[in-house]
């Protein structure tokens, strides 16, 4: 009897303690933990531009037809006509290489979308100009900040009336890494990374967790802030060297990245990877891309599976989760473009 009860109290300690390790797997990676509801109209106490509405198009204009299948110091006063001029100039490379294969315009933004080909990957840029820092947004799934709160790029599009969006730093898959979005502040936790900071002024910043606090960043006019990377480009200088990688991924990848040309002038880069037709980038080619590109300034965001790109309620690129192509991951966050409504 003394013998069984050791075996059972053995088994009962081995099954307690897989229950646990599972539970705790659960509750780290998919149990959902709402934490705070967004304040949609945080911008407008932020920024000098509260008097620029927030609401855009009730319905998404136009498609693309067969694309889907090829799968952030200036005077935020200046004007969309200005800023496109401004734009011209100091990205002509944009404007003249590539396929455009999408363009939206309001009295607020300029859109031009182009495919490239280059490294034997599908790239897409986005090339955008806003009127003011404030109408590049950030969104979180369900509108509500959290762990594992999670919906598709495409969704969270559709449901803020985005013209153009693409994955963030899915920051919800992370407990630490700072988290300020439409001026905001949702997480003061470091990551000990360098983050991204784009500021009320449209400018991007580059801040070590390590150095600052979110709280800082925020009473210094940070707009939105990107716990992921690396820095791909610093002052038009490449950051990264041709073997760095994030954590343990592969030498090849989907990637998602924004950058800054100046004066309100940015872009959105989204490429394929993982497929027979996209063997994808590293991050090396990613900043070489975009330095190509006369971008400034860059930063990674996420990358893989999480890589994607809607227009016009259109899926852009190919997205690849867990190997199946064509299919979106759903994430936490999306950096976006509205219309003018």
């Amino acid at each position: 009897m003394k013998k069984f009860g050791k075996k059972g109290l053995g088994l009962l300690y081995g099954v307690l303690l897989f229950s646990f390790s599972t539970y705790a797997m659960l509750d780290t990676f998919v149990i959902p933990h709402p934490m705070q509801s967004v304040e949609i109209n945080a911008i407008a106490e932020t920024t000098s531009t509260s008097g620029i509405k927030e609401s855009v198009e009730a319905a998404i204009q136009s498609k693309l037809g067969n694309n889907t299948d090829t799968t952030v110091e200036t005077d935020s006063t200046t004007t969309a006509s200005e800023n496109t001029d401004t734009a011209a100039e100091t990205s002509a490379s944009v404007v003249e290489g590539g396929t455009v294969i999408g363009q939206y315009s309001d009295s607020k933004t300029s859109i031009t979308l182009k495919q490239y080909r280059e490294y034997d990957s599908n790239i897409y840029v986005a090339d955008v100009t806003v009127s003011d820092a404030s109408d590049l947004k950030t969104a979180l799934a369900n509108n509500t900040y959290g762990r594992n709160i999670t919906d598709t790029t495409s969704d969270m599009a559709e449901n803020n009336n985005a013209v153009l969006a693409i994955n963030g730093d899915y920051y919800g898959a992370r407990q630490s890494g700072y988290v300020i979005r439409n001026g905001k502040l949702y997480r003061d936790t470091s990551g000990n990374r360098d983050v991204l900071v784009i500021q009320k002024n449209g400018e991007f910043k580059f801040v070590s967790e390590s150095e600052t606090s979110a709280s800082e960043l925020l009473q210094d006019g940070a707009l939105q802030v990107f716990s992921f990377g690396p820095v791909l480009l610093n002052n038009g200088e490449i950051s990264v060297g041709e073997n760095d990688e994030v954590g343990m991924a592969m030498a090849s990848n989907p990637r998602t990245a924004i950058g800054y040309l100046g004066n309100n002038h940015y872009v959105f880069v989204v490429s394929d990877g993982r497929t027979s037709e996209s063997a994808g980038l590293s991050l090396y080619e990613l900043a070489s891309f975009m330095k190509e590109l006369g971008v400034k300034d860059a930063y990674n965001l996420d990358g893989g599976g999480s890589s994607t790109m809607v227009f016009k309620g259109e899926i852009i690129n190919n997205p690849t989760t867990s190997g199946r192509s064509g299919e979106e991951r759903a994430v936490s966050d999306i950096v976006y473009i509205g219309g003018e409504s």
